[in-house]
């Protein structure tokens, strides 16, 4: 007669002579990927995250907030009547995050995130100049921006100095770092 195996037996699940981690399967070899694990309840894991490469919702997301930005920062100025440059550099940022967050990692976003962070910070600097000239003249801010532009812009030259220009640089720095890192 011939002697039959024992069935295998499953791994215990309590502790075995006092060691509580005996019963646990091995970690897998070094460069092979985990085994999927079972969320709480028995439930699967969640699918991973779909990789996000969408250019032109990245551009239309960066637009936007280039526009709501650039006014706010406008409005900023116009309320304070100075410029303000870390405001500039948060107009760059938020630029940036906008398009890396919705655009992902596509390497167009934050060059054109940096793009529009400068035409968005000189938005912002005109909608400022405009807002302090009607103040000052008592008339409708409307009229002094969509009727006299080339005159806020005079005002703007006139007023710019050597570190406008390097807000400019930061903010469009901050936009182009901005969108790498909210892509990651």
């Amino acid at each position: 007669m011939s002697q039959s195996t024992p069935p295998p037996q499953p791994p215990q699940s309590g502790p075995v002579d006092g060691n509580p981690y005996a019963g646990q399967t091995p970690a897998p070899a070094p460069g092979t990927p985990y085994p999927p694990q079972q969320a709480a309840f028995g439930a699967p894991p969640a699918p991973p995250a779909p990789a996000r490469n969408n250019l032109v919702l990245g551009l239309v997301a960066a637009v936007v907030a280039a526009v709501v930005v650039g006014a706010l920062y406008g409005l900023i100025i116009g309320a304070t009547k100075h410029e303000i440059g870390w405001a500039a550099v948060g107009v760059g940022f938020v630029v940036g995050l906008a398009a890396g967050k919705v655009g992902g990692r596509n390497p167009v976003l934050p060059v054109v995130g940096a793009i529009l962070a400068l035409g968005s910070v000189y938005l912002g600097q005109l909608v400022g100049e405009a807002m302090i000239i009607a103040d000052h003249f008592d008339v409708s801010f409307n009229e002094v921006f969509f009727d006299h532009l080339d005159v806020v812009q005079k005002v703007w030259k006139e007023d710019a100095d050597p570190l406008t220009f390097v807000f400019f640089a930061i903010a469009a720095f901050a936009a182009f770092s901005g969108s790498k890192k909210a892509a990651g």
